[in-house]
């Protein structure tokens, strides 16, 4: 049975998006992107050498032949900035899927609310697809969703902590309270982390640090291809609710006495 990801008039078969950033060399970078399987890699365009060639530019170490770029503006702290980046990126004959980052400071690098919000109310108006990053915060999903952004993507952690899903409870409820894709974004460590994402009911998982800096990045991306997949399954699956007390594994009727 198909259980595909459909982001406005996108559609994946892989629910995890990958980055480009820290890896130490161009090779890994795509070893792990294809031990990942994902289908949507994110590109922080304001940090790439646009004017490198060949095997110096990291564009001809992605086969867009079988993935998504999705640019992102990484970096921007104002709404102008990261409108500017996403023309950019339209320009560069990227295409209109974005990932919308705003930040509000470069010590947290939590979003920028208010700048987030302005931004996008923009961007939708000029046709793109807006995917932002932005905090676990109900509310601030809901006005993203009504200004038409096509999913939203709320923070586990910091980025780059690696500390995982820190306030699950709100993630549940941006789930409840929005209808489009809701896709982890920022703060996965490990394999678990992008599990319970999965398993809290999450239609996607976007990382990047975790595999490009474990100590083997190709490994790590295999092993979150896998638990992305775990999560999902486990939460079509339907998981047992949670008891104080033992239930008994067999049933009891007509047990010899």
């Amino acid at each position: 049975m198909s259980d595909e990801l459909k982001i406005g008039k996108f559609t994946f078969q892989s629910r995890l998006f990958i980055g480009t950033g820290k890896y130490k060399d161009f090779p890994t970078m795509k070893a792990a992107h294809e031990a990942s399987g994902a289908q949507v890699v994110t590109v922080a365009l304001r940090r790439v050498d646009l004017k490198a060639t060949g095997e110096a530019s990291m564009f001809s170490w992605i086969d867009t032949a079988q993935r998504t770029l999705l640019p992102n503006t990484a970096g921007c702290y104002t709404a102008d900035e990261a409108i500017r980046t996403c023309h950019l990126a339209r320009e560069l004959s990227m295409g209109d899927l974005v990932k919308l980052e705003v930040l509000g400071d470069q010590k947290t690098l939590f979003p920028d609310v208010e700048e987030t919000l302005k931004a996008a109310k923009v961007l939708v108006k000029e046709g793109f697809t807006v995917l932002p990053y932005i905090t676990d915060d109900p509310i601030t999903c809901k006005k993203l969703e009504d200004l038409g952004c096509a999913a939203v993507m709320p923070l586990a952690a910091p980025i780059g902590s690696g500390l995982g899903i820190r306030n699950p409870f709100n993630i549940r409820i941006i789930l409840e309270t929005v209808k489009v894709p809701v896709i982890v974004d920022a703060g996965v460590g490990t394999a678990s982390d992008a599990a319970l994402a999965m398993e809290l009911g999450c239609h996607g998982v976007l990382l990047n640090t975790a595999v490009a800096g474990a100590k083997e990045p190709v490994r790590m991306a295999t092993a979150m291809k896998l638990a992305v997949e775990a999560g999902r399954e486990a939460f079509l699956a339907g998981r047992i609710p949670r008891k104080l007390y033992a239930t008994a594994s067999s049933p009891l009727e007509g047990i010899i006495v």
